[in-house]
């Protein structure tokens, strides 16, 4: 039986590398785990000693190494693990190596386990009976050896299966270059004098993944695998090898110190598509900066200021005018109509004015000048285009812009628009008309007012036209002659003659822009008028559509029942004479119409007769003013051909020309005699409107427009009495009031009382008077002509809610008109609210009213006033329509919808007591679903800042 002899090696040599070369000179005589046995061979493994090992070791059949088969040199890998304690190192040199039988057979047992399927395919076969070597000595001599310091190259790697350290020694397949690298490797040393040990590097694995690595995974390039080189022998004997459980553990570490990487590498991933898509933004975003900032740059550029507060462009026409603070106020597109393709130049020494103005035009198309005016608190603006072509109708836009208030004025609409920004319409004519059929009702002035303290106040001269664009936010103003309401062109080609101011103080702005002090000229007899306006109803006789149902008795009667709810003035409609411009008593149905009178005075009352400018074709008096020349006549014919129109009961009638100097005082004569016989205190002045004038009409001198001839005749007759007026364009003196439109008997008449009130207290008009409590006519179907062409009588008895709910809301009102009397509906409930309204309109709104008289007579202010009047700067106050304050001290909020009991209710600023349960309210905020019983009104007093609850 061959003996196993060690290869002699130098004392000095470290314990592995002594093993390896022991072994290695009976490399061959060993068998591999990769041997090929016959069945009879392994299973007689089993029961034979160890000589028996040893010999058929000698006799076994190995396989074609792997560097056989692949012709090239590769160097071996033994893994020795640690011996058991027993075996020495003297066995290596005894004739046997026979260990016990007990322990072979444990070591076979051992042996077949470690190579069993399922083991790593990168492990090397081991000889068998590798156990049976003593390492132990080996391991002992070595410690008695001097130790020589490590070589930085060297390469020892530990795993162990159990926990015990495995060796791993890289040694030559063949024997002669070993003992030549090591004579090499002997002869060299470090330079310390130290002997360098042999260093051998795996081919194919590196240093750090030498022992877990598999090795089908290594590559020899970038693309090729040494797996494709294994045949199924050599494929069954890697995964028949074993992992050691540090060399797992090691491969679980390495798995778990690159699983944070991937994270980082897939947030890097995902960072740099965010960055991409940031790029791409910013580029996009940069991009477009650099254009806004070239157009804002070329549009500053041409835009220059003038007058310190006036942005203007030139070229785009883009107008802006700045607060004190420099805060943009009012913005525009001046000369829409112009077109873009013209360039502007400063005007010629010939067109420049003396005042200061800055003067701009464009080339024969339009000229424009725009003046300063500084006011201290408040700073205006003159603007004025000029035409100079054919054609051109000059057009100036502003935004409207809910951020920057709301615009008011104007007077009502067709819409009856609570503010100008909520109408929409195109351009029309700005002439007073019934707002049932025209576009404009019958109080018109050429003032619009900002809530923020901003107004515009239009020239009387400029043939102006107005717009509303809701759909691109914009109010515009044009100059357009037409033939009807501006036939009359005061200049060659149209102008736009406007200017603009603005403040901080809206009441003072609101004085400048509205009227001057209405004191002057003022006499006692005046202000006792306008006491008893304010103090007293008015009462409109009852009528029927013929003049035959007006007689002596129904005016008697009339007031017997009216004195129990007070005196005043009771007003007889046209109707006290045969025809329309008669200016005679019908003595047929009034013979001792005087005796009626005295009787009337004398009981407290003031009789008013109503009058009109227009003359009936029927009228005695039409024949004399023909022959005088004293009335409007056709145009673009003698004027010997009056021009003639159709106004209430008469269907054919002239109309006196106040532009004749003669038609005044002819006029006036005839009044003064009405008031010598029969006592007449004043008159009330039903002028119609200016669509009532002839549609061809032409006075003796050009009318600025229709509306200039009620101005004129109003203030002509201002010297007779007047105690109304029906329509006016200005202001009339007091105690002349402004009546409303005529109101339909119905819930909308209702609410279109409280708009024209409120509308006319914007625009100027303090004096209001509504129209008669429950409606001044009922019709079901809309009208398609003026009610002015109606002769119309009085509406019959409305419904008692509706009738309750008008006469609370002209208790606070600045004056009261009756048509029908409480009385009628014999109703505990109506006479019972009528007698409550009567008391809280004496001891609370009449004083409220004399209080306010004195500001409404100075600044132009009027009695009763929207919310937001009290603060423009609150922006529930600008959307309340159905709520109004008398003053600044008591607010108003009634019910104007049929079977509502309830409403939203919202209080400004300060502290409130209500009205119908005396609890105090704190402003500032909504009431919701606030109770207010039929018979009841929802009034606010203010009371003072420094109450408590």
């Amino acid at each position: 039986m061959p003996q196993l002899t060690p290869t002699s090696v130098p004392v000095s040599a470290p314990a592995p590398l002594l093993a390896a070369q022991a072994l290695n000179g009976q490399a061959q005589a060993l068998p591999y785990a990769d041997e090929v046995l016959d069945q009879d061979q392994d299973q007689h493994l089993h029961h034979v000693d160890e000589e028996q090992v040893q010999l058929l070791a000698s006799v076994g059949q190995r396989k074609p190494s792997l560097g056989q088969r692949r012709n090239m040199e590769l160097p071996h890998l033994f893994v020795v693990k640690e011996l058991p304690d027993e075996l020495e190192i003297s066995s290596l040199n005894s004739d046997t190596a026979t260990p016990p039988v007990s322990q072979q057979d444990g070591e076979r047992e051992r042996d077949r386990d470690h190579f069993s399927h399922g083991l790593r395919r990168n492990s090397i076969s081991l000889p068998m009976g590798i156990n049976s070597l003593d390492l132990e000595a080996l391991r002992l001599r070595h410690q008695m050896q001097a130790q020589e310091a490590l070589h930085e190259e060297s390469f020892i790697a530990s795993a162990s299966s159990v926990g015990t350290p495995t060796t791993i020694v890289v040694t030559p397949s063949d024997a002669n270059d070993s003992n030549h690298k090591q004579e090499d490797d002997d002869s060299s040393s470090d330079e310390f004098g130290n002997i360098k040990k042999p260093v051998y590097k795996d081919r194919f694995r590196s240093r750090r993944r030498a022992s877990i690595a598999p090795l089908p995974a290594l590559r020899l390039n970038s693309k090729e695998m040494l797996a494709s080189d294994f045949d199924t022998h050599s494929l069954a004997s890697n995964q028949a090898s074993i992992t050691s459980v540090n060399s797992l553990a090691s491969l679980l570490r390495e798995k778990m110190q690159a699983f944070p990487q991937m994270i980082r590498k897939k947030k890097r991933e995902t960072k740099d598509y965010k960055i991409k898509i940031f790029v791409i933004l910013m580029f996009f975003i940069i991009i477009f900066l650099i254009g806004y900032a070239y157009v804002a740059y070329h549009h500053q550029v041409l835009t220059k200021s003038y007058f310190q507060k006036i942005k203007f462009n030139s070229k785009d026409r883009i107008f802006r005018i700045l607060s004190h603070e420099d805060k943009e106020v009012i913005s525009g597109h001046l000369g829409v109509t112009l077109g873009s393709d013209t360039a502007p130049f400063h005007c010629l020494e010939d067109h420049r004015r003396s005042d200061g103005s800055v003067c701009i035009e464009w080339n024969g198309i339009a000229r424009l000048h725009m003046n300063f005016e500084d006011k201290q608190v408040f700073r205006c603006y003159t603007l004025q285009w000029q035409a100079l072509t054919p054609g051109l109708l000059p057009t100036d836009c502003y935004e409207l812009k809910r951020d920057n208030g709301l615009w008011f004025g104007g007077g009502i609409t067709k819409g009856q628009e609570w503010s100008l920004s909520y109408a929409n319409f195109d351009f029309m004519p700005y002439a007073s008309g019934d707002s049932k059929v025209h576009q404009f009702g019958n109080g018109v002035k050429r003032y619009f007012i900002n809530s923020i303290g901003v107004a515009m106040q239009v020239s009387e001269r400029t043939p102006l036209q107005l717009s509303i664009n809701r759909t691109e936010n914009q109010f515009c103003l044009r100059a357009a002659n037409d033939d009807f309401t501006f036939v009359n062109r005061l200049t060659p080609l149209p102008q736009l003659d406007y200017r603009i101011c603005t403040t901080e103080d809206m009441r003072s702005l609101h004085m400048l822009m509205t009227q001057q002090s209405l004191w002057d000229g003022l006499t006692e007899q005046d202000i006792g008028e306008l006491h008893s306006l304010l103090e007293e109803p008015v009462w409109q006789m009852p009528h029927q559509a013929q003049r035959d149902a007006l007689n002596e008795t129904i005016i008697c009667d009339y007031s017997e029942n009216a004195i129990a709810i007070g005196l005043g003035h009771i007003v007889i409609n046209e109707f006290w004479q045969e025809n329309i411009g008669d200016f005679t008593v019908d003595r047929a149905r009034f013979p001792t119409l005087k005796d009626t009178i005295d009787v009337l005075h004398r009981r407290g009352f003031k009789v008013v007769f109503t009058i009109q400018p227009f003359i009936s074709t029927d009228s005695a008096n039409f024949k004399d003013a023909v022959e005088r020349k004293l009335l409007i006549y056709e145009r673009y014919s003698e004027r010997s051909i009056p021009a003639l129109t159709r106004y209430k009961s008469s269907s054919s009638a002239g109309v006196l020309d106040i532009t004749n100097n003669a038609s005044v005082p002819w006029l006036l004569e005839k009044l003064q005699r009405l008031k010598d016989e029969y006592g007449v205190k004043s008159f009330y002045l039903d002028l119609g409107t200016g669509y009532n004038l002839p549609h061809y009409y032409q006075c003796r001198k050009p009318l600025d427009n229709p509306d200039m001839y009620a101005r004129m005749l109003t203030s002509s007759l201002e010297s007779a009495g007047l105690m109304a007026v029906s329509t006016a364009s200005v202001v009339p003196r007091p105690p002349t009031f402004l009546s409303t439109p005529p109101a339909n008997a119905t819930w909308e008449g209702l609410r279109d009382t409280l708009a024209a009130v409120l509308n006319y207290g914007v625009i100027g008009y303090p004096f209001v008077l509504p129209g008669a409590i429950g409606g001044d006519y009922l019709l079901e179907r809309p009208l398609t002509k003026m009610v002015s062409f109606y002769s119309l009588e009085q509406p019959p008895l409305p419904d008692a809610e509706l009738f309750i709910r008008w006469l609370q809301l002209a208790t606070f009102l600045p004056a009261m008109q009756f048509s029908h009397l409480p009385d009628e509906y014999h109703s505990e409930l109506v006479t019972r609210v009528a007698q409550e309204l009567k008391e809280v309109r004496q001891t609370v709104v009449i004083a409220l009213l004399k209080k306010y008289l004195s500001p409404s007579m100075n600044e132009g202010l009027p009695l009763v006033r929207p919310l937001w009047m009290l603060d423009p700067h609150d922006p529930a106050c600008l959307i309340v329509s159905d709520e109004f304050s008398v003053g600044e001290e008591l607010i108003v909020a009634p019910i104007l919808d049929a079977g509502r009991e309830e409403r939203e209710v919202y209080l400004p600023q300060g502290v409130w007591k209500d009205g119908i349960d005396g609890s105090l309210r704190k402003g500032s905020r909504w009431m919701h679903g606030y109770r207010v019983p039929k018979d009841k009104i929802a009034y606010f007093r203010k009371m003072p800042d420094n109450t408590r609850f």
